[in-house]
């Protein structure tokens, strides 16, 4: 069998964590930092955390956004972990955490192929990040490490939800993808990336 070959993102955010724990995995690793490298031959995505507004246009400004849209609409896992999850989703809840309203531009949907709304900044910006060990289906317990996370807020009909943390959606799986509120790549549990890899 053919060695897994995994595309991260690496235009901004966390994709190195995501690509060491991809290679103690055993998988190849193709960094995506500009349209050409989407050329590269890879058969699964990783989106990694970070600031989803950056990584939307960069990918839009880079001549990738369409191009990635239509690898997940044709079938490729994709793992999206906090802004991840913000660039899959179809929606983005018209509040923020804090209560605020959502301007025009962090109102922006990207990717928009994950039917589900998502809450950015959901947990508030000061006081936003915590750890919790909960149970995510198909994995066991697994830590989970929220940094000024979302969380998602509606899910359509055939969206799965994996995990709950205070009665919040933060982990959902819909064919071929798995959007997460947290970040498994600071931890050094693997089971989520194992789950992903499965796919």
């Amino acid at each position: 069998m053919a060695k897994r070959t995994v595309g991260v993102l690496a235009v901004q955010g966390a994709f190195v964590e995501h690509e060491r724990i991809l290679k103690r995995l055993g998988v190849q690793v193709v960094q995506l930092r500009q349209a050409s490298d989407l050329r590269k031959g890879f058969d699964a995505l990783v989106l990694p955390g970070g600031e989803s507004t950056a990584q939307g246009r960069l990918m839009r400004d880079l001549g990738m956004l369409e191009t990635i849209r239509g690898l997940i609409e044709g079938g490729m896992p994709v793992l999206g972990t906090c802004a991840g999850l913000i660039l899959l989703a179809k929606r983005i809840d018209t509040q923020n955490g804090d209560g605020s309203t959502v301007d025009a531009q962090h109102n922006s949907t990207w990717l928009a192929t994950l039917p589900v709304t998502v809450r950015r900044n959901a947990y508030g910006r000061q006081l936003g990040s915590f750890r919790v060990v909960e149970e995510c289906a198909g994995c066991g317990r697994v830590p989970m490490t929220f940094i000024r996370a979302p969380f998602v807020t509606q899910v359509e009909v055939g969206v799965e939800v994996l995990a709950t943390v205070n009665e919040h959606i933060v982990a959902v799986r819909y064919a071929n993808q798995i959007g997460l509120s947290f970040h498994p790549e600071l931890d050094t549990n693997e089971a989520l990336h194992q789950a992903f890899l499965s796919m």
